[in-house]
């Protein structure tokens, strides 16, 4: 393999270290006066122990998500989608490689979805598609994803409490499963072709199954590991090709490991891996946890499976798991120590990593610690080098995935006895500089955070007596229709924020264009009679990344996006500092927009704790402290807009839930503080000031406590991929007051529901929730949709609300 050269610094006479797989040291010695590299070669005996779990797969520029979507709109065929793909996988490959990561993996790259990947490895296709057997190819596989003309996609949720989000198997006791994609073994062969021998990483059996959810009309009761014998044929199919092909190494990720589970759940790990050993002969296999602290009994149960060579930990959001590790390892095994934050942008902090791994090598052995990333980078950004236009201070606090490549080498090296004296200086004046620099602390902001644990922040009235004051001043139908908030991003708007950004047009040019574009979108929502109108947003770039544009203590990227789901990304603000409000953010545009009607316009606001778990969040001090900063600034933000007359405000939370600790031990004190700092953005405004909030994609049956807590006047919350899953916790008993607007159709799916098909979910809704509580919305945000999907889809749903409506009326 031939080494990569990886210019940390140029300085005089400085000497730079790098190592390729083959454990070939390169050493560069730069003069002052001609700075020609003279170059010294020396072999070495020992092996770097190396390892990266997974690597973003969209692209450093997203070069994924554009062919991605030039071919779902028919502009480019599969073949030119794959050449794209082909070459981003390549080049990932090479740099790791050329880094001098040894254990690289393969297989972590995604057309959508691991875990529909695996779907499609296991041929576990849902009847609907039409999938009659042999290779699964994109027609099926993105049918799975997003839905066709005839058929909704299969639901969607976020992976763990991050804001990547998967699809969900749906599986029963009659699934045929069958060898149905061999991406993992192709795409093995693939790397080797280039030189690169890789790890192919599977998404292991009982994670698999645990992530699962029962088919419709199958029991809610099946157990879903029931099937854990049906599908280990394949996973040893898989491995005996993978080993076949010249692999040495597997990976199984299995963070359901991290969760708290019952011992009949863990006794299906044992039972899997038990199962697998034969076909592991010949084999390394490394079993991957990540996320968060594994339990006791979980780590007894991992560290006892037969055939596992290594074990894979999260040490940085896993602290807990080091003493696990001190108080007793397997002789002999390999311990993959991620100590490379896999779910942040900071800078490793070196010297303090080198440490915990010198403690962990005592505990250990020598040569059996493997320096690896917290979980995969896919939850961080590409690479710093595209950041041209960010601040230097800011930017030498941070290390994008290329970075945390070269963070996890230098680690390797350092642990092996070579470490880069100048790297490691350089990374130690960069921890400094991040601890002293005075733009990180407003004294200020401190204490009025401070200040707000004194207090619950409730407003005065109960949520019922305010729906009849606001009722009164809104004077709005039985099943109110609204839409959740954005309206479709045209190529057109996008122009004209870019060149406004620019500097390419004057600002009045710019405020004329985007007035015109909230003039239009308010015109066709009276024309499609919705009853509380939202201005479209035509602003705003991301729901996050706007306000944070307008808040200090953020500094923002160019090139810094994060896959979603599918071609989706979003290029999370980055919060250094103490966050204030310097002046109104949103009162001008939303004023605008109630000046072109006499219907309730609502003020629209990302909640404190989305904006939060939305952003790539200080590291310096807890969580908390920064929502609740946050939250005063929201705060600030309703008030304003009360002032300006709204009468109707949403404060999104779309990501409460994401936010929500895996362990139940610590699930208490995040909601507390999370639901807190709702209420502390609304606690002021009158009874007659309707408070609206938003939630998307998640699990809220068991917060649904919380989530009344937050006392919110009216919430919509995604329900139509979930087959009203939400609806469950109505009809077992638990009474809603507040209002409800459960999604009546899925945003994220190009097809239009009839009239009749909406109508029937709002009827299932009534079934379980009071007709005067009610209201019919979309499931989320229209702005990734078409203008050409919006408006047949909201004709249809208005129809269905007047419709039922009329039947409503006729029954009384």
């Amino acid at each position: 393999m031939n080494p990569f050269f990886i210019l940390h610094r140029l300085a005089p006479c400085t000497s730079v270290r790098f190592i390729s797989q083959a454990s070939l040291s390169l050493s560069l010695s730069f003069s002052t006066k001609n700075r020609l590299p003279s170059l010294r070669f020396s072999l070495r005996t020992r092996t770097m122990a190396s390892h990266v779990v997974g690597y973003p797969r969209m692209g450093p520029k997203r070069e994924l998500k554009f062919a991605l979507e030039s071919f779902w709109d028919g502009k480019s065929s599969a073949e030119e989608l794959q050449k794209v793909a082909a070459d981003l996988r390549s080049s990932i490959w090479k740099q790791m490689a050329d880094a001098g990561i040894k254990h690289i993996p393969s297989n972590t790259f995604s057309y959508y979805d691991q875990v529909l990947d695996t779907t499609a490895m296991l041929g576990a296709v849902p009847p609907r598609y039409g999938w009659n057997g042999g290779e699964i190819g994109f027609d099926v596989y993105f049918s799975m994803a997003r839905g066709n003309a005839s058929v909704p996609a299969m639901e969607m949720t976020k992976w763990f409490d991050t804001n990547y989000h998967y699809i969900v198997p749906e599986l029963g006791p009659d699934v045929k499963f069958s060898y149905a994609s061999h991406k993992a073994v192709v795409e093995f062969k693939e790397a080797k072709a280039l030189g690169v021998d890789t790890v192919p990483v599977l998404v292991g059996p009982v994670s698999y199954l645990l992530l699962s959810k029962p088919a419709k009309g199958v029991e809610k009761s099946f157990s879903l590991l029931s099937l854990i014998d049906k599908i280990l044929p394949i996973y040893k199919e898989v491995v005996t090709e993978l080993k076949a092909a010249g692999a040495t190494w597997i990976q199984f990720d299995e963070p359901g490991l991290i969760w708290d589970l019952h011992a009949h759940q863990l006794q299906a790990f044992s039972h899997a891996y038990s199962e697998l050993e034969s076909s592991f002969a010949g084999l390394n296999v490394l079993v991957e946890t990540y996320f968060a602290d594994i339990p006791a009994d979980a780590y007894k149960t991992l560290t006892s499976l037969k055939g596992v060579s290594g074990y894979g930990f999260d040490l940085v959001r896993g602290t807990q798991t080091l003493d696990l590790i001190k108080g007793g390892f397997p002789s002999g095994k390999y311990l993959f120590a991620g100590v490379v934050d896999g779910r942040n942008i900071w800078a490793n902090d070196l010297a303090s990593s080198l440490s915990t791994l010198k403690t962990l090598e005592g505990t250990v052995g020598k040569d059996k610690v493997v320096v690896s990333t917290s979980c995969s980078l896919l939850h961080t950004a590409v690479d710093l080098v595209n950041e041209t236009k960010l601040d230097k201070e800011i930017k030498s606090w941070l290390a994008f995935a290329a970075q945390k490549v070269v963070e996890v080498n230098a680690l390797a090296k350092a642990l092996s006895g070579h470490k880069d004296e100048a790297f490691f200086s350089a990374n130690a004046a960069a921890q400094a500089s991040r601890k002293s620099s005075p733009r990180v602390t407003n004294e200020a902001v401190q204490k009025a955070a401070a200040a707000l644990k004194k207090s619950d922040h409730r407003r005065a009235t109960t949520v019922s007596a305010r729906l009849e004051a606001q009722q009164k001043k809104l004077n709005l139908p039985i099943l109110p229709t609204t839409t959740i908030g954005s309206f479709p991003q045209t190529l057109e708007l996008r122009r004209v924020r870019r060149e406004y950004k620019a500097k390419k047009i004057s600002e009045e040019d710019y405020v004329n264009a985007i007035k015109e574009e909230i003039n239009k979108v308010v015109k066709l929502q009276e024309e499609l009679d919705i009853d509380v109108l939202v201005h479209g947003e035509p602003e705003r770039n991301d729901m996050v990344e706007y306000f944070g544009e307008q808040l200090s203590g953020f500094a923002f990227t160019v090139n810094g996006w994060v896959q979603s789901y599918g071609s989706r990304c979003v290029k999370p603000p980055i919060i250094y500092g103490d966050v204030s409000r310097p002046k109104p953010m949103t009162v001008f545009w939303s004023s605008t927009a109630q000046s072109f009607t006499k219907r309730p316009m609502k003020g629209m606001l990302t909640g404190p704790v989305t904006i939060l778990n939305w952003s790539f969040v200080r590291n310096d001090q807890p969580r908390f402290e920064t929502c609740y900063q946050i939250a005063l600034a929201i705060k600030d933000e309703v008030e304003d807009l009360e002032k300006a007359g709204i009468t109707v405000i949403q404060i999104d939370e779309a990501a409460l839930r994401e936010g929500l600790p895996l362990r139940k031990s610590e699930q208490a004190f995040y909601l507390n503080w999370a639901v807190h700092s709702f209420r502390i953005t609304n606690s002021g405004v009158h009874d007659t000031t309707q408070i609206h909030t938003h939630m998307c994609y998640s699990n809220f049956n068991d917060i649904i406590h919380s989530i009344i807590d937050m006392d919110a006047d009216v919430i919509t919350i995604e329900n139509s991929r979930s087959d009203e899953k939400l609806l469950s916790v109505f009809r077992e008993g638990v009474k809603y007051g507040a209002g409800i607007g459960p999604g009546v159709y899925d945003i994220h799916s190009p097809r239009i529901p009839s009239t009749e098909e909406i109508a029937d979910r709002v009827n299932k809704m009534l079934a379980v929730l009071e007709t005067n509580i009610l209201w019919v919305n979309p499931d989320c945000g229209l702005k990734t949709r078409k203008y050409t999907e919006v408006k047949p889809a909201l004709k249809n749903m208005v129809a269905a609300a007047k419709l039922l409506r009329t039947q409503l009326g006729s029954a009384k």
